[in-house]
Protein backbone atom coordinates (compact mmCIF):
# COMPACT_ATOMS: atom_id res chain seq x y z
CA UNK A 1 0.00 0.00 0.00
CA UNK A 2 2.89 2.34 1.00
CA UNK A 3 4.55 1.64 -2.54
CA UNK A 4 1.50 2.04 -4.21
CA UNK A 5 1.03 5.34 -2.31
CA UNK A 6 4.45 6.64 -2.91
CA UNK A 7 3.84 5.75 -6.91
CA UNK A 8 1.45 7.79 -7.21
CA UNK A 9 2.41 10.91 -5.67
CA UNK A 10 5.18 10.32 -8.31
CA UNK A 11 3.03 9.87 -11.39
CA UNK A 12 1.27 12.68 -10.13
CA UNK A 13 4.44 15.32 -9.98
CA UNK A 14 5.46 14.05 -13.38
CA UNK A 15 2.40 14.55 -14.79
CA UNK A 16 1.42 18.11 -13.49
CA UNK A 17 5.27 18.82 -14.69
CA UNK A 18 4.21 17.36 -18.48
CA UNK A 19 1.41 19.09 -18.15
CA UNK A 20 2.28 22.75 -17.51
CA UNK A 21 1.32 25.76 -19.63
CA UNK A 22 2.64 28.73 -19.81
CA UNK A 23 -0.58 29.96 -17.61
CA UNK A 24 0.09 27.01 -15.09
CA UNK A 25 3.90 27.92 -14.75
CA UNK A 26 5.08 30.17 -11.60
CA UNK A 27 4.98 33.90 -12.28
CA UNK A 28 7.53 35.87 -10.01
CA UNK A 29 7.40 39.83 -9.01
CA UNK A 30 10.53 41.33 -9.20
CA UNK A 31 11.62 43.56 -6.49
CA UNK A 32 14.96 45.49 -6.52
CA UNK A 33 16.60 46.10 -2.98
CA UNK A 34 20.04 47.29 -3.87
CA UNK A 35 20.65 49.57 -7.25
CA UNK A 36 24.63 50.41 -6.25
CA UNK A 37 25.72 46.59 -6.30
CA UNK A 38 29.50 46.99 -8.09
CA UNK A 39 30.08 43.84 -8.42
CA UNK A 40 27.75 40.90 -6.19
CA UNK A 41 30.59 38.32 -6.39
CA UNK A 42 28.73 36.15 -4.01
CA UNK A 43 25.22 36.10 -1.82
CA UNK A 44 23.74 33.94 0.93
CA UNK A 45 20.25 33.60 2.49
CA UNK A 46 20.63 33.10 6.07
CA UNK A 47 18.85 34.18 9.42
CA UNK A 48 21.11 36.80 10.61
CA UNK A 49 19.54 38.19 13.87
CA UNK A 50 17.11 35.64 15.50
CA UNK A 51 14.02 36.78 14.39
CA UNK A 52 13.55 33.51 12.22
CA UNK A 53 13.48 35.27 8.99
CA UNK A 54 15.81 35.06 6.20
CA UNK A 55 17.67 37.49 5.91
CA UNK A 56 20.14 38.20 2.55
CA UNK A 57 23.90 38.71 2.66
CA UNK A 58 26.10 39.80 -0.08
CA UNK A 59 29.71 39.67 -1.01
CA UNK A 60 30.19 43.18 -2.99
CA UNK A 61 33.57 44.30 -4.13
CA UNK A 62 34.50 46.79 -1.11
CA UNK A 63 31.86 45.14 1.88
CA UNK A 64 30.15 42.96 2.73
CA UNK A 65 26.55 43.26 3.77
CA UNK A 66 23.30 41.81 4.87
CA UNK A 67 19.45 42.89 3.78
CA UNK A 68 16.93 42.46 7.05
CA UNK A 69 13.84 40.98 6.35
CA UNK A 70 11.20 42.19 5.57
CA UNK A 71 12.42 45.67 5.24
CA UNK A 72 15.74 44.99 3.18
CA UNK A 73 17.29 47.70 4.81
CA UNK A 74 21.12 47.41 4.21
CA UNK A 75 23.42 46.54 7.41
CA UNK A 76 27.37 46.79 5.91
CA UNK A 77 29.00 44.88 8.48
CA UNK A 78 32.64 45.02 7.56
CA UNK A 79 34.44 47.25 4.29
CA UNK A 80 37.89 47.05 2.65
CA UNK A 81 39.32 44.17 4.25
CA UNK A 82 42.21 44.44 1.50
CA UNK A 83 43.35 45.82 -1.08
CA UNK A 84 42.12 44.17 -3.70
CA UNK A 85 38.23 43.14 -4.09
CA UNK A 86 36.07 40.54 -1.94
CA UNK A 87 35.23 37.38 -3.49
CA UNK A 88 32.91 35.02 -1.37
CA UNK A 89 31.24 34.79 1.90
CA UNK A 90 30.31 31.62 3.86
CA UNK A 91 27.27 32.16 6.05
CA UNK A 92 25.48 29.65 8.54
CA UNK A 93 24.57 29.06 12.24
CA UNK A 94 27.59 26.98 13.27
CA UNK A 95 26.30 26.91 17.27
CA UNK A 96 22.66 26.58 17.18
CA UNK A 97 22.41 29.93 18.43
CA UNK A 98 19.30 30.77 15.81
CA UNK A 99 21.92 33.39 14.31
CA UNK A 100 24.33 32.83 11.37
CA UNK A 101 27.96 33.00 11.43
CA UNK A 102 30.16 34.11 8.78
CA UNK A 103 33.67 33.89 7.06
CA UNK A 104 34.98 35.85 3.87
CA UNK A 105 37.52 35.62 1.26
CA UNK A 106 39.43 38.30 -0.40
CA UNK A 107 42.37 39.65 -2.38
CA UNK A 108 40.92 38.67 -4.96
CA UNK A 109 43.75 38.48 -7.99
CA UNK A 110 43.48 35.37 -9.71
CA UNK A 111 46.66 36.45 -11.95
CA UNK A 112 49.22 35.70 -9.12
CA UNK A 113 49.25 32.23 -8.26
CA UNK A 114 51.77 32.29 -6.11
CA UNK A 115 52.52 35.41 -3.97
CA UNK A 116 49.62 34.89 -0.59
CA UNK A 117 50.56 38.57 0.19
CA UNK A 118 49.39 39.74 -3.27
CA UNK A 119 46.88 36.92 -3.62
CA UNK A 120 43.91 35.57 -1.60
CA UNK A 121 42.59 36.22 1.87
CA UNK A 122 40.38 34.85 4.48
CA UNK A 123 38.87 36.26 7.66
CA UNK A 124 36.25 35.00 10.40
CA UNK A 125 34.21 38.14 11.33
CA UNK A 126 33.41 38.19 14.72
CA UNK A 127 29.85 39.78 15.65
CA UNK A 128 29.35 42.10 17.66
CA UNK A 129 26.28 42.34 20.47
CA UNK A 130 24.43 44.72 17.54
CA UNK A 131 25.01 42.54 14.35
CA UNK A 132 23.56 45.52 12.51
CA UNK A 133 26.99 47.17 13.38
CA UNK A 134 30.56 46.64 12.34
CA UNK A 135 31.98 43.21 12.89
CA UNK A 136 35.48 42.67 13.46
CA UNK A 137 37.31 40.71 10.97
CA UNK A 138 40.60 38.03 12.20
CA UNK A 139 42.47 37.18 9.61
CA UNK A 140 43.36 33.43 9.07
CA UNK A 141 46.21 32.11 7.11
CA UNK A 142 44.66 31.05 3.12
CA UNK A 143 46.00 29.72 -0.26
CA UNK A 144 46.76 32.28 -3.02
CA UNK A 145 43.61 32.61 -5.55
CA UNK A 146 40.59 32.39 -2.70
CA UNK A 147 37.70 32.13 -4.50
CA UNK A 148 35.05 30.25 -3.09
CA UNK A 149 33.67 28.88 0.69
CA UNK A 150 31.05 27.23 2.48
CA UNK A 151 30.22 26.19 6.07
CA UNK A 152 30.34 22.31 6.22
CA UNK A 153 28.99 19.55 9.09
CA UNK A 154 31.67 17.60 9.74
CA UNK A 155 30.71 13.51 10.89
CA UNK A 156 32.12 15.05 14.44
CA UNK A 157 28.70 17.14 14.84
CA UNK A 158 30.95 20.36 14.41
CA UNK A 159 31.46 22.80 11.60
CA UNK A 160 34.50 23.63 9.02
CA UNK A 161 35.24 26.00 7.04
CA UNK A 162 35.95 24.77 3.55
CA UNK A 163 37.76 27.46 1.40
CA UNK A 164 38.43 26.66 -2.10
CA UNK A 165 41.15 28.70 -4.54
CA UNK A 166 40.83 28.80 -7.99
CA UNK A 167 43.96 27.91 -9.03
CA UNK A 168 46.99 25.25 -7.44
CA UNK A 169 49.77 27.55 -6.15
CA UNK A 170 52.05 28.74 -8.63
CA UNK A 171 49.48 26.97 -11.03
CA UNK A 172 49.54 28.87 -14.59
CA UNK A 173 46.88 28.14 -17.07
CA UNK A 174 45.95 25.26 -15.50
CA UNK A 175 48.89 23.30 -14.98
CA UNK A 176 51.45 22.61 -12.12
CA UNK A 177 50.29 22.01 -8.60
CA UNK A 178 47.11 21.24 -7.59
CA UNK A 179 44.22 23.20 -6.26
CA UNK A 180 44.54 22.21 -2.46
CA UNK A 181 40.86 22.65 -0.99
CA UNK A 182 41.21 23.43 2.52
CA UNK A 183 38.99 22.53 5.36
CA UNK A 184 39.69 25.03 8.63
CA UNK A 185 38.39 24.18 12.40
CA UNK A 186 37.33 26.77 14.52
CA UNK A 187 38.68 26.80 18.31
CA UNK A 188 36.90 27.66 21.18
CA UNK A 189 38.55 31.21 20.49
CA UNK A 190 37.86 32.26 17.39
CA UNK A 191 40.87 35.04 17.67
CA UNK A 192 42.83 31.43 18.59
CA UNK A 193 44.46 29.03 15.95
CA UNK A 194 42.89 27.33 13.48
CA UNK A 195 43.62 24.10 12.44
CA UNK A 196 43.71 23.34 8.60
CA UNK A 197 43.20 19.83 6.59
CA UNK A 198 43.76 19.45 3.06
CA UNK A 199 40.25 18.03 1.32
CA UNK A 200 41.60 17.54 -1.75
CA UNK A 201 44.97 18.63 -4.06
CA UNK A 202 44.25 16.88 -7.45
CA UNK A 203 41.84 19.42 -9.13
CA UNK A 204 44.05 21.69 -11.29
CA UNK A 205 41.44 24.31 -11.74
CA UNK A 206 38.37 24.51 -9.48
CA UNK A 207 35.81 26.90 -10.06
CA UNK A 208 32.91 26.59 -7.29
CA UNK A 209 31.55 23.51 -5.00
CA UNK A 210 28.48 22.52 -3.59
CA UNK A 211 27.98 21.38 0.04
CA UNK A 212 25.49 18.06 -0.41
CA UNK A 213 22.74 16.22 1.31
CA UNK A 214 24.19 13.14 -0.46
CA UNK A 215 22.95 10.33 2.35
CA UNK A 216 20.83 10.33 5.15
CA UNK A 217 23.67 11.02 8.00
CA UNK A 218 24.07 14.41 9.76
CA UNK A 219 27.12 15.38 8.10
CA UNK A 220 27.28 17.28 4.27
CA UNK A 221 29.07 15.81 1.19
CA UNK A 222 30.71 18.33 -1.20
CA UNK A 223 30.63 18.11 -4.78
CA UNK A 224 33.39 19.82 -6.36
CA UNK A 225 33.58 20.94 -9.82
CA UNK A 226 36.62 21.97 -11.82
CA UNK A 227 39.36 21.44 -14.78
CA UNK A 228 38.52 18.00 -14.80
CA UNK A 229 35.05 17.56 -14.17
CA UNK A 230 33.02 17.03 -11.14
CA UNK A 231 33.69 14.68 -7.88
CA UNK A 232 31.78 13.27 -5.17
CA UNK A 233 34.00 14.10 -1.66
CA UNK A 234 32.64 12.16 1.26
CA UNK A 235 34.18 12.78 4.64
CA UNK A 236 34.92 10.22 6.87
CA UNK A 237 34.81 10.07 10.81
CA UNK A 238 38.67 9.48 10.99
CA UNK A 239 39.29 12.46 9.10
CA UNK A 240 40.05 11.03 5.99
CA UNK A 241 37.90 11.61 2.49
CA UNK A 242 36.71 9.11 -0.33
CA UNK A 243 36.69 10.76 -3.73
CA UNK A 244 34.32 9.38 -6.74
CA UNK A 245 34.40 11.08 -10.27
CA UNK A 246 30.80 12.06 -11.47
CA UNK A 247 32.01 13.90 -14.86
CA UNK A 248 34.98 14.20 -16.75
CA UNK A 249 33.58 17.17 -18.33
CA UNK A 250 35.60 20.85 -16.96
CA UNK A 251 32.79 21.98 -14.90
CA UNK A 252 32.49 25.99 -13.19
CA UNK A 253 29.39 25.44 -11.15
CA UNK A 254 27.46 22.47 -10.17
CA UNK A 255 24.45 21.97 -8.00
CA UNK A 256 22.42 19.23 -6.26
CA UNK A 257 18.77 17.87 -6.65
CA UNK A 258 16.14 15.57 -6.15
CA UNK A 259 13.26 13.71 -8.58
CA UNK A 260 9.80 12.79 -6.64
CA UNK A 261 11.22 9.56 -5.33
CA UNK A 262 14.64 11.17 -4.08
CA UNK A 263 16.53 10.08 -7.11
CA UNK A 264 19.42 12.13 -7.35
CA UNK A 265 20.78 14.29 -10.26
CA UNK A 266 23.32 16.97 -10.67
CA UNK A 267 23.24 20.13 -12.71
CA UNK A 268 26.23 21.86 -13.77
CA UNK A 269 27.05 24.70 -15.97
CA UNK A 270 29.91 23.27 -18.30
CA UNK A 271 32.68 24.80 -18.68
CA UNK A 272 33.77 27.41 -16.26
CA UNK A 273 31.91 30.60 -17.51
CA UNK A 274 30.29 28.56 -20.18
CA UNK A 275 27.38 27.92 -22.33
CA UNK A 276 25.63 24.78 -21.46
CA UNK A 277 23.35 23.56 -19.21
CA UNK A 278 24.20 19.32 -18.23
CA UNK A 279 21.91 17.44 -16.03
CA UNK A 280 23.98 14.41 -15.01
CA UNK A 281 21.68 11.00 -13.84
CA UNK A 282 23.21 8.08 -12.17
CA UNK A 283 24.37 5.36 -14.67
CA UNK A 284 23.75 1.66 -13.38
CA UNK A 285 26.71 -0.10 -13.79
CA UNK A 286 29.56 2.92 -15.20
CA UNK A 287 31.95 4.74 -13.73
CA UNK A 288 30.66 8.11 -14.70
CA UNK A 289 27.18 9.23 -15.03
CA UNK A 290 24.76 9.90 -17.98
CA UNK A 291 25.17 13.33 -19.64
CA UNK A 292 22.46 15.22 -20.96
CA UNK A 293 22.80 18.93 -22.28
CA UNK A 294 19.36 20.56 -22.23
CA UNK A 295 20.63 24.07 -23.25
CA UNK A 296 23.71 25.06 -24.84
CA UNK A 297 23.20 29.31 -25.43
CA UNK A 298 24.06 30.71 -22.09
CA UNK A 299 26.93 33.45 -22.41
CA UNK A 300 29.21 33.06 -19.51
CA UNK A 301 26.70 31.03 -16.87
CA UNK A 302 28.01 32.04 -13.82
CA UNK A 303 24.85 31.08 -11.57
CA UNK A 304 23.12 28.36 -10.63
CA UNK A 305 19.95 26.55 -7.99
CA UNK A 306 18.17 23.69 -7.83
CA UNK A 307 14.90 23.74 -5.92
CA UNK A 308 11.12 22.61 -6.31
CA UNK A 309 9.78 26.35 -7.44
CA UNK A 310 6.19 24.24 -9.33
CA UNK A 311 5.58 22.48 -6.33
CA UNK A 312 5.54 19.20 -7.90
CA UNK A 313 7.78 17.36 -4.94
CA UNK A 314 10.70 17.12 -7.05
CA UNK A 315 13.23 19.74 -8.16
CA UNK A 316 13.56 22.14 -11.25
CA UNK A 317 16.61 24.32 -12.13
CA UNK A 318 17.74 28.26 -12.03
CA UNK A 319 20.13 29.53 -14.00
CA UNK A 320 21.77 32.69 -14.66
CA UNK A 321 24.17 34.49 -16.63
CA UNK A 322 25.89 37.42 -17.54
CA UNK A 323 27.77 37.65 -21.18
CA UNK A 324 26.18 39.17 -24.09
CA UNK A 325 27.93 38.31 -27.10
CA UNK A 326 25.24 35.62 -27.64
CA UNK A 327 21.83 37.08 -27.71
CA UNK A 328 22.37 40.79 -26.68
CA UNK A 329 21.04 39.91 -23.15
CA UNK A 330 21.36 38.66 -19.73
CA UNK A 331 19.48 37.30 -17.53
CA UNK A 332 18.03 34.40 -15.84
CA UNK A 333 16.06 30.90 -16.93
CA UNK A 334 13.81 28.28 -14.95
CA UNK A 335 14.45 24.78 -16.74
CA UNK A 336 11.60 22.23 -15.74
CA UNK A 337 11.79 18.37 -16.98
CA UNK A 338 8.53 17.40 -18.98
CA UNK A 339 8.93 13.38 -19.31
CA UNK A 340 9.55 11.28 -15.97
CA UNK A 341 13.22 10.04 -17.61
CA UNK A 342 14.52 14.16 -17.19
CA UNK A 343 15.37 13.85 -21.04
CA UNK A 344 13.48 16.31 -22.18
CA UNK A 345 13.57 20.17 -20.67
CA UNK A 346 11.47 23.48 -21.19
CA UNK A 347 12.41 26.88 -20.05
CA UNK A 348 10.73 29.61 -18.62
CA UNK A 349 12.43 33.13 -19.11
CA UNK A 350 12.33 34.68 -15.32
CA UNK A 351 14.28 37.72 -15.84
CA UNK A 352 14.93 39.27 -19.48
CA UNK A 353 18.13 42.10 -19.48
CA UNK A 354 17.70 42.94 -16.16
CA UNK A 355 20.59 40.88 -13.94
CA UNK A 356 23.96 40.07 -15.65
CA UNK A 357 23.77 37.14 -12.90
CA UNK A 358 27.25 36.82 -10.90
CA UNK A 359 25.69 34.74 -8.50
CA UNK A 360 22.03 32.45 -6.98
CA UNK A 361 20.37 31.82 -4.22
CA UNK A 362 16.68 30.37 -3.33
CA UNK A 363 14.76 30.05 -0.16
CA UNK A 364 11.10 30.65 0.92
CA UNK A 365 11.43 34.67 2.12
CA UNK A 366 7.87 35.40 3.17
CA UNK A 367 6.54 32.54 4.13
CA UNK A 368 4.15 31.45 1.99
CA UNK A 369 5.28 28.07 1.10
CA UNK A 370 6.70 29.08 -2.15
CA UNK A 371 10.68 28.88 -3.22
CA UNK A 372 11.95 32.55 -4.18
CA UNK A 373 15.17 33.49 -5.85
CA UNK A 374 17.43 35.65 -5.10
CA UNK A 375 20.15 37.09 -8.03
CA UNK A 376 23.38 39.74 -8.11
CA UNK A 377 24.03 41.35 -10.71
CA UNK A 378 27.84 42.26 -11.55
CA UNK A 379 27.37 44.98 -14.98
CA UNK A 380 24.23 45.21 -14.32
CA UNK A 381 24.64 46.19 -10.32
CA UNK A 382 21.70 45.14 -8.57
CA UNK A 383 20.72 42.85 -6.08
CA UNK A 384 16.99 41.80 -6.71
CA UNK A 385 14.37 39.28 -5.17
CA UNK A 386 12.08 37.15 -7.68
CA UNK A 387 9.14 36.58 -5.55
CA UNK A 388 7.26 33.33 -6.18
CA UNK A 389 3.52 34.11 -7.19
Amino acid sequence: MKASATLASALTSLAAIAGSQAADLPKFRHVTIDDQVKIGYGTAIADMNGDKKPDIILCDARNIAWYENPSWKKHIIVENLTQRDHVCIAVRDIDGDGKAEIAAGAQWNPGETSDTAKSGAVFYLIPPADRTQKWTPVQLEHEPTTHRMRWFATPTGKFDLVVLPLHGRGNKGGKGDGVRTLAYHKPSDAKGKWGTTVIDDRMHMSHNFEVAQWDKDASNEMLLAGLEGVFLLNPAKDGGWSRRQISNNPTGEVRQGAGARGEKFIAAIEPMHGNQLSIYTEAKGRKLWNRNVIDDSLDQGHALATGDFLGTGSDQIVVGWRGTRRTGKVGVKLFYPTDKNRTQWKSLLIDDNEMATEDIRVADLNADGKIDIVAAGRASHNLKIYFNK
